[in-house]
């Protein structure tokens, strides 16, 4: 669902901070969804959702992961990794490995079909983000991800 900002008419009075920040959050949808389009189509191209891409790229950057922790980088559901990994798993790129600690707990690991994928495909989608952020100059680019990690911070204090 796409956030709108209604006129001050419609919605009543409100004060300037209260307008600024519905227009931060459109912006900040907008922009979010623009740029994922272009991940979207990057990894569609390798026959992956973004969600399964998520996994594999975490799994490339972090190495074996316990499911729950899996889950929690990649921001899904407990049923939501399940699925994810079972599906990469049908296509022989990630496979689960017991945890020697915690018989209940299984870690997610990518298979040598699946490191090599990623190797491969990985660096194509960098620059399919790269290209979808280059409205911004550099210093743009790390000024706004300390103001958005600022902000993100401060939403989930609240």
């Amino acid at each position: 669902m796409t956030p709108r900002l209604h006129s001050a008419a419609a919605a009543g009075r409100r004060g300037g901070d209260t307008d600024l920040a519905l227009k931060l959050w459109v912006v900040l949808a907008r922009s979010f969804r623009a740029i994922e389009a272009h991940a979207a189509a990057d990894v569609e191209r390798h026959e992956l959702t973004l969600a399964e891409f998520g996994v594999l790229e975490a799994l490339y950057h972090k190495g074996p992961l316990l499911l729950g922790d899996l889950q929690r980088r990649i921001l899904v559901s407990s049923g939501g990794v399940t699925y994810l990994v079972d599906r990469l798993e049908k296509r022989g790129l990630v496979e689960r490995r017991p945890c020697e600690g915690d018989k209940r707990s299984r870690y997610a690991a990518l298979t040598a079909r699946g490191e090599a994928f990623v190797k491969r495909i990985f660096p194509e989608h960098a620059e399919a983000i790269r290209a979808a952020t280059e409205g911004l100059g550099e210093t743009e680019q790390r000024i706004t991800v300390s103001l958005l990690r600022r902000l993100g911070l401060g939403a989930a204090a609240r």
